[in-house]
């Protein structure tokens, strides 16, 4: 069954991502704060005497809370659609997003501590 779905194309599509990224941006105050993440460790990042590709394994590794932190923000909108009312379901759904940042934040920690250990010679 095919909904009344608009045709897309290259512009199309990042607009509507260019769209989100706008309203994330505007409405999720922990975004912001992952963006000023990114930029103050990866400026970190790149300013450690480390190899390029070291630099960029830490660098690329700020991404994961950023992309995290969109998947919460659209699981939240998704349940806030559905309902507004309290319900199990949708607090389980809202605290498995929370899960996935923190994840993210644990990986990303975990992936500075080994390159940093590996580059400085700690183990």
């Amino acid at each position: 069954m095919k909904l009344n779905k608009p045709k897309h194309n290259l512009y199309r599509n990042g607009v509507y991502a260019l769209e989100g990224f706008i309203d994330v941006v505007k409405n999720e105050t922990s975004f912001k704060w992952q963006l000023v993440n990114l930029v103050v460790m990866g400026s970190i990042a790149w300013s450690l005497p480390l190899s390029f590709g070291e630099s960029s394994i830490l660098f690329i590794s700020l991404f994961l809370p950023i992309l995290a932190e969109i998947m919460n923000s659209a699981i939240e909108r998704v349940v806030d659609l559905v309902t507004q009312e309290y319900h199990i379901l949708a607090k389980q759904a809202k605290d498995v997003g929370a899960t996935l940042v923190l994840m993210s934040l644990i990986v990303t920690v975990l992936i500075w501590a080994s390159v940093l250990a590996i580059a400085y010679k700690v183990v």
